[in-house]
């Protein structure tokens, strides 16, 4: 397979030099672009094993650091906020990293290197790499530097909208938000969700590449019902 057009701007935004390009490849490799005969191991799924490991503590490390007057639980969920797949894809995006994916022309086509799901997983399997060939320091400046503007525009710890949703029902005597996935599509590697959540007498569904994502975006629709956004 040829090197996507956007390999060499996206190994140049990285700002390292690789000892062991293959490395790179492989966190830019995804599973529908992996050899068969292989087990699929020379995908990027192994190195995104690696890299969100690499990320929780290069963040956690960075918090402490940023915010020595925060007790756990607001570090907890500056982590959680950072750490997440929607802020991954926003950073990848940013980096060009859809450019640079490995993918076959129908994939491509398909806009598979578009999804969210699949740029936050490659960028932590970028930082897997980095890690492996450069050492914390190499993955720690890229972190540093490509999150540090989601990390100002914060003053305050984030809220997820499923924490909001229950701390707006519990304080209104009303129990728990249930849960429950209403549907799911699209092939193993570019799946769809439905979320449903029932609160205070009243239902909301959303959608997501994964189900906690879709759990997000419905919790969201039903606070705004509920006036509680």
């Amino acid at each position: 397979m040829t090197e996507p057009e956007g390999a060499a701007a996206f190994a140049a935004r990285l700002g390292h030099g690789f000892s062991r390009p293959e490395l790179l490849t492989e966190a830019l490799t995804h599973r529908s672009a992996a050899d068969p005969k292989r087990q699929l191991l020379d995908s990027n799924e192994r190195l995104e094993f690696l890299g969100d490991r690499v990320l929780a503590l290069v963040v956690a490390e960075w918090l402490v650091e940023r915010f020595p007057q925060e007790r756990e639980g607001a570090l907890g969920k500056r982590l959680a906020a950072l750490v997440s797949a929607e802020s991954l894809a926003k950073v990848a995006d940013s980096m060009g990293l859809g450019a640079a994916l490995r993918l076959p022309p129908g994939e491509k086509r398909a806009g598979v290197g578009e999804r969210g799901s699949v740029l936050a997983d490659a960028l932590e399997a970028t930082l897997g790499a980095l890690y492996l060939d450069g050492g914390l320091d190499a993955a720690r400046a890229v972190v540093r530097r490509e999150f540090e503007p989601l990390l100002s525009a914060s003053h305050k710890p984030p809220v997820s909208a499923k924490t909001r949703l229950q701390e707006w029902t519990l304080g209104r005597g009303m129990g728990l938000p249930e849960y429950a996935t209403a549907a799911s599509s699209g092939p193993a590697h570019a799946p769809v969700f439905v979320a449903r959540v029932s609160a205070a007498g009243q239902e909301a569904e959303g959608t997501g590449e994964t189900k906690r994502a879709a759990e997000q975006d419905a919790a969201g629709k039903l606070l705004m019902a509920l006036g509680g956004a």
